[in-house]
């Protein structure tokens, strides 16, 4: 682990000695305790939570398959897991029991993000679809937001809980509008393979990350605000 402020390395360790082991996604929150954790999803079908301040494993939960993304709820209490099976689960982040399943998808899964609302999340598959659930009822997707071309590798909501961003492997990536059922979009066509996508804290500025070895590089879009005007009569 390597900080953009300091440097040098500021943790450095092994998580599994199995073959084929590919951490396959690391995602930052506030555990319940207010502390700063992260979760490894691997492809020998474990997931590890490790505290970031002591560099401790806290919890590690296996699966029938290998894991390709988690996601953790606002509340901290509920973790996504997809990975190489058509099923994805809701697990409970205290003790990695299965809480819920996610039937729909066509393929396997390699991405998922919670809505700020605590009840809404998606998942990005390579059926070439994001599909968004309610936690309340998951019999069936309540949208399903289809790519150009490609499967969705990375999918991000903003914390002001306006906009989804759903980006496929290669030159598209797409601005949804979370509170209009998802009817609007914005397409941000490029060019290169994208490695994934980050929205900065404030929501005014997109990270797209090309991994192309030709065109590697980090893509920043700022939001664009449109000003409006009252004349005032007197």
């Amino acid at each position: 682990m390597q900080c953009l402020d300091k440097p040098g390395i500021s943790f450095c360790a092994r998580t599994t000695y199995e073959e084929n082991a590919i951490t396959n996604a690391v995602e930052i929150y506030d555990s319940m305790s207010g502390r700063l954790h992260f979760m490894a999803a691997n492809n020998d079908c474990g997931v590890r939570e490790y505290d970031m301040e002591k560099f401790q494993l806290m919890n590690y939960f296996r699966f029938p398959w290998p894991v390709n993304h988690t996601s953790m709820s606002p509340d901290s209490k509920i973790l996504t897991v997809v990975g190489d099976d058509l099923t994805g689960l809701l697990v409970d982040s205290c003790n990695g029991k299965t809480i819920g399943s996610i039937v729909g998808h066509l393929d396997y899964s390699f991405a998922s993000a919670w809505h700020p609302d605590g009840r809404t999340f998606a998942t990005g598959n390579q059926d070439k679809t994001c599909r968004i659930w309610d936690m309340r009822n998951l019999s069936a997707p309540t949208a399903v937001l289809k790519g150009n071309m490609g499967a969705v590798r990375s999918v991000r909501y903003s914390s002001d809980r306006r906009f989804l961003v759903v980006a496929e492997p290669a030159d598209f990536v797409h601005i949804y509008n979370a509170e209009g059922e998802y009817k609007k979009r914005q397409e941000i066509d490029m060019f290169g393979e994208i490695s994934g996508v980050s929205l900065s804290p404030d929501d005014e500025s997109l990270y797209i990350g090309i991994w192309d070895r030709t065109y590697a590089s980090l893509l920043q879009y700022n939001r664009k605000r449109s000003t409006e005007y009252v004349d005032m009569f007197t």
